[in-house]
């Protein structure tokens, strides 16, 4: 009978999620490399080196891939013929694991888990409790299958009850664009098919712990209807032309996972859930012998790409930028920006909505006229770290405060990641500001960018506190021009006709 040491499990989660934490499985890599090397979309192809960059430096420093450490998510499959030597229970032991990774001294991760989900909303403050998912299985081993999963990507998770005779791929091909750019393609599709509504979604987050090999499968050809049907809503995808942060491109997807269990005569449920390009995820099994460490991967393996941004991109001084400069600017141009820009989320939002209400005064060194504001949480520094990674949060859900920040504040631009909806792309151009969007996945090369930072505003709302950053030459695309016109809206029909006509 294999014992195992309450102190083994604790340590392989910890291991594990540390390990995730700044190393992309190799398979994302190569296929990452594989859909840059292949993009003619230059903003796509430009999105992609900064996630290749982004990566190499995180595998080098040993610094978090995305500012956003995810939801832990753990597969465990514990064999029937398993004896204990703990006082814990098994939820207690991977929770401790958690709490041990997120709070490691020299790689301090972001706690994003919210307490009291429908009421105070509080944060736990080390990024527990984790979803477990339990089986019990034959054998004498515990087989451990780990993620962090981003809260952007899962807030694109989808869900339907399809009639038996309806068409899954019809439901996939219409839904995907209804997701928009906020899971950060290109990334992968978990699909669950069968089962119940629950299993369904268990099924397609599963999925997605499985390795890129849709090349492979293309290369021998499908033999099952679930192979069949992966190759079809693989191709079919890519050729919707949303690429690389929805900027238009080839590739939007990397890989396409199913998984598949018997329903109910008159049910087809399928999810979908999306994996974003902070792909993270780990397998390990104990049985007996001690704990199981992640074996450090060839950095060889990584490619070496110099990303130029070219002599077009312009470089914007933000201390003296003007309403009528930005006027000039336009949808898909490089921009560098130096100088000092103002952070906000959702949090910090609402607590300017309620300010601006009362009629009161905004706190002291908040003044957003003729400035722009960032959509980010930081990851806590370490070491001599300005600030810790430090990418963009998804736009979208601003959404609801642009009017009254536009109309009340003086604030002339927003920075994100992925589309603005109808209504805020109506006030950008209402108000002659604009939208831009920084690289979703590239969270420790833009924080590189960052000379200084200080928080200015709500700091006992941690991450979400309102953050002065000064920076130099962090480099943005523009999504949303003075005009109204939206990248994101304009590139993908683009190459959705290119892909269409070569086909």
């Amino acid at each position: 009978m294999t014992v195992i040491k309450q102190e083994d499990l604790i340590t392989s989660v910890a291991d594990a999620l540390q390990y995730i934490s700044y190393y992309h499985p190799v398979d994302f890599i190569n296929a990452v490399n594989t859909a840059y090397e292949k993009e003619e979309s230059k903003p796509a192809k430009d999105a992609m080196a900064q996630i290749l960059i982004n990566s190499r430096m995180c595998a080098e420093g040993h610094r978090p891939i995305c500012q956003d450490t995810g939801i832990v998510t753990v597969f465990i499959k514990l064999g029937m013929d398993v004896k204990w030597e703990a006082k814990l229970s098994v939820n207690e032991m991977i929770n401790e694991g958690v709490r041990r990774a997120y709070n490691h001294p020299d790689n301090k991760l972001r706690a994003s888990i919210m307490a009291d989900p429908a009421g105070t909303r509080k944060n736990t403050g080390d990024n527990t409790p984790a979803v477990i998912h339990t089986e019990i299985v034959k054998g004498s081993t515990i087989d451990v299958q780990i993620a962090a999963k981003g809260g952007g990507s899962e807030a694109k998770s989808k869900f339907v009850m399809l009639n038996p005779s309806d068409d899954i791929i019809d439901w996939v091909v219409k839904t995907v664009p209804t997701m928009g750019a906020g899971w950060c393609p290109p990334g992968m599709l978990g699909i669950g098919i069968g089962g119940t509504a629950e299993k369904a979604m268990i099924l397609a987050k599963s999925a997605l712990m499985e390795p890129i090999d849709i090349h492979k499968l293309k290369e021998r050809g499908a033999k099952t209807t679930i192979e069949k049907l992966r190759l079809e809503i693989y191709e079919q995808v890519n050729a919707l032309g949303i690429g690389a942060q929805g900027l238009g491109g080839l590739t939007t997807v990397l890989d396409v996972k199913i998984k598949d269990y018997p329903t109910h005569a008159a049910n087809k449920p399928v999810a979908m859930i999306p994996n974003c390009a902070a792909t993270r995820h780990a397998h390990f099994l104990l049985d007996g012998a001690g704990p199981a460490f992640q074996k450090t991967p060839n950095l060889d393996e990584w490619p070496k790409i110099a990303w130029d941004v070219g002599p077009s991109a312009k470089r914007i001084n933000l201390d003296t930028i003007t309403p009528d400069q930005i006027k000039n600017w336009k949808t898909g141009e490089t921009l560098l920006l130096s100088g000092k820009m103002l952070t906000g989320r959702d949090v910090a939002h609402r607590r300017i909505q309620e300010i601006i209400k009362k009629g009161e005064p905004m706190p002291n060194g908040v003044n957003f006229k003729n400035r722009f504001i960032y959509y980010v949480g930081p990851v806590d520094p370490v070491g001599n770290e300005v600030v810790g990674p430090a990418g963009p949060t998804t736009a979208t859900r601003m959404d609801k405060f642009t009017e009254l920040m536009l109309s009340k504040t003086g604030l002339i631009g927003m920075i994100g990641k992925a589309e603005r909806g109808p209504a805020t792309i109506d006030a950008i151009k209402k108000y002659k500001a604009v939208y831009l969007m920084a690289v979703g996945g590239a969270a420790y090369l833009v924080s590189k960018a960052i000379t200084h930072a200080e928080v200015i505003a709500f700091p006992e709302l941690g991450m979400e506190a309102i953050h002065e950053f000064e920076v130099k030459d962090m480099p943005v695309t523009v999504a949303v021009d003075s005009n109204g016109n939206a990248v994101h809206k304009d590139g993908p029909k683009k190459w959705q006709k290119i892909i269409q006509q070569t086909s």
